[in-house]
């Protein structure tokens, strides 16, 4: 294997993503033991406090021989953007560069890498009145309605966002509409400035669908058999307090138990959707990432996977 040049490491940044269940995180902790990197989540749910076992976060045990950044940040009933991630991961990023190591970025969340790489396009401010009139056609025709709506002026952006996932309907609406332009459009642009480092982008995903799809399955056996349903109802049961819905609640897993808390499915079904939802959401994940350019990709099932990454790395260093 080649040996690792440290040519400047102040460069050196390295980004492992891909879809949900892939094996990130045991990929990661493989390379922490070879080569001195701290650990950054690119995650949009792991920030959450409270919400561990539905969002496969990394054991207390775990992190505490591998120390996580950007976990547990903030409370469910808190919103977390791209913007902030990018501010935050830039933070941590300096932090970790100064003392001489290098930054692993690990996690599923497309939107936050680019964010964090290429920065933000300007996007049209909120616009109440076109928030309401969307609102009030979703409660007419329902959110599905407007999810085909959206796949008509922007199908990038459609293709990542399900179709009862109301804010990021009605947001990406409100932007086509206000902008006249694809949400999906302004977002690949970003902005001109680039990120300051030598990015090397890996993307772990399995060759055959149906090897990801059983991941998924035996992953979300083991979140019930820990507790999801009773995480999920103490979820359900903050947001009744604060008579409000948490953004927290908009997650693939915890969406989904609303109905059975309500009395209105059974558990079997329940349990059904949100395998259905991780698998689509796994799907959405993998189409992003091939939109994505310069990304070396990586299956898990290989025995090489590791020395592979390193050699990529050892190679651009």
């Amino acid at each position: 294997m080649a040996a690792i040049r440290s040519r400047t490491p102040h460069e050196r940044v390295i980004f492992l993503s891909g879809p949900t269940a892939a094996g990130k995180t045991h990929l990661a902790m493989q390379l922490v033991q070879r080569l001195p990197c701290d650990v950054i989540s690119v995650d949009s749910a792991m920030v959450y406090r409270g919400l561990d076992i539905g969002t496969a976060k990394p054991d207390r045990r775990l992190l505490a021989q591998v120390p996580h950044r950007l976990i547990d940040i903030c409370e469910p009933t808190d919103s977390y953007s791209a913007a902030r991630f990018a501010r935050d991961a830039r933070a941590a990023i300096g932090e970790i560069l100064a003392r001489g190591r290098i930054p692993l970025l690990v996690g599923g969340t497309g939107l936050y890498f680019r964010a964090l790489e290429r920065g933000l396009a300007p996007l049209p401010e909120a616009d109440p009145a076109l928030r309401a009139e969307l609102a009030a056609e979703a409660g007419r025709s329902g959110w599905p309605i407007l999810h085909q709506r959206l796949s008509r002026l922007d199908p990038q952006a459609a293709r990542t966002i399900h179709a009862r996932d109301a804010q990021r309907i009605q947001r990406a609406l409100e932007v086509c509409l206000l902008s006249r332009r694809p949400l999906s459009t302004l977002l690949r642009q970003g902005r001109t400035r680039r990120a300051p480092w030598r990015v090397t982008r890996f993307v772990l995903s399995p060759a055959e669908r149906h090897y990801l799809h059983q991941r998924i399955a035996e992953r979300l056996d083991t979140m019930w058999q820990r507790g999801l349903l009773e995480e999920g109802r103490t979820l359900y049961a903050r947001a009744a307090r604060a008579s409000q819905q948490l953004p927290a609640m908009r997650l693939v897993g915890y969406r989904q138990l609303g109905p059975y808390l309500s009395g209105d499915v059974s558990l079997d079904t329940v349990q059904q959707r949100i395998l259905a939802a991780t698998r689509q959401l796994a799907k959405r994940q993998i189409t992003w990432w091939r939109g994505e350019p310069g990304a070396l990709w990586l299956d898990p099932r290989a025995r090489t996977t590791l020395d592979t990454l390193l050699t990529k790395i050892a190679a651009v260093s």
